[in-house]
């Protein structure tokens, strides 16, 4: 951080995120650091740990932004969670999260996937209910468990029925929704979302994994790093090993060698590519071929 203060100007904002940041009994700590070199932080959390005297220790520390996950009504969330606990957790959370601070940004996120799809109408609800202002919906992308389980992944029906509830409930206007970063969509671009698709990794995005790796995105394959805090220079790697981020001609293989989307797409994220740059799933694809 104090390498990037010497180098950059403009306002950063730091994400931790995980697995579970709360598990570190350290975060506090690490946000006053941040806070202390002027850099916004913020959180991703699935609020089993958010407890009301945690929460106002992450204030006292400088937070500025968190995100709870919600993913679906009780039955599903705590499916996807792996926890018979998590729904009730989250919730609490929300609560707390509203309760608490004016001065927060902050939202719910949902991972959409075939056992909650169909629960979308009542999760809407129950998030107005618990006064949340604004929610981020994503899709799962078949990476790890979700490459294994049939049920993460949805139809191109369901795909479709997804982006038009994302549409209608923008259109209501009683809570602010998008869809996440995943993929380009085609005509439904400024239908779900306030932007065009763009992949940020790499370009204003960095990431440090735990290990001290340095990645364009947390959900990028491992072997796509480009270096380690431990090892190299930080500011280094930003402008010197990133091209693979910014000059994108070499994404224009295999799926996207011939796509009519790619003047908008340029290959989608590098999340979705494997091992060898090859890209494994295709968003437009999905929805109309």
């Amino acid at each position: 951080m104090d390498e990037i203060m010497a180098h950059f100007d403009n306002p950063i904002l730091v994400i931790t995120t995980g697995g579970e940041p709360l598990l570190r009994k350290d975060l506090c700590e690490c946000g006053k650091e941040i806070t202390k070199r002027g850099f916004y932080w913020g959180i991703v959390t699935n609020g089993t740990y958010l407890k009301e005297d945690v929460l106002k220790n992450l204030l006292l520390s400088g937070l500025n932004t968190i995100s709870v996950s919600l993913d679906g009504l009780c039955d599903t969330h705590n499916w996807m969670r792996q926890n018979r606990k998590s729904y009730d957790d989250a919730i609490e959370a929300i609560d707390l999260i509203v309760n608490a601070s004016s001065h927060l940004t902050w939202d719910v996120i949902t991972c959409v996937n075939k056992r909650n799809i169909s629960q979308l109408a009542e999760v809407k609800q129950t998030l107005i209910d618990h006064k949340v202002k604004k929610w981020k919906i994503f899709t799962v992308f078949p990476m790890g468990r979700a490459r294994e389980d049939e049920d993460m992944m949805l139809s191109k029906e369901q795909y479709r029925e997804l982006l038009d509830f994302i549409r209608d409930t923008r259109n209501e206007s009683l809570i602010q929704v998008s869809y996440g970063c995943e993929g380009f969509l085609g005509p439904y671009e400024y239908e779900v979302r306030d932007n065009q698709y763009f992949c940020a990794a790499g370009v204003n995005v960095a990431s440090i994994l735990n290990d001290g790796s340095i990645s364009g995105c947390l959900s990028i394959r491992y072997n796509h790093k480009q270096g380690n805090i431990y090892n190299d220079s930080f500011v280094d790697v930003w402008n010197n090993r990133f091209i693979q981020y910014r000059d994108l001609g070499w994404k224009k293989k295999g799926l996207c060698a011939d796509c009519e989307a790619w003047r908008w797409c340029e290959g989608n994220g590098m999340h979705l590519r494997d091992d060898d740059g090859h890209l494994t799933y295709c968003n437009y694809k999905h929805l109309y071929y």
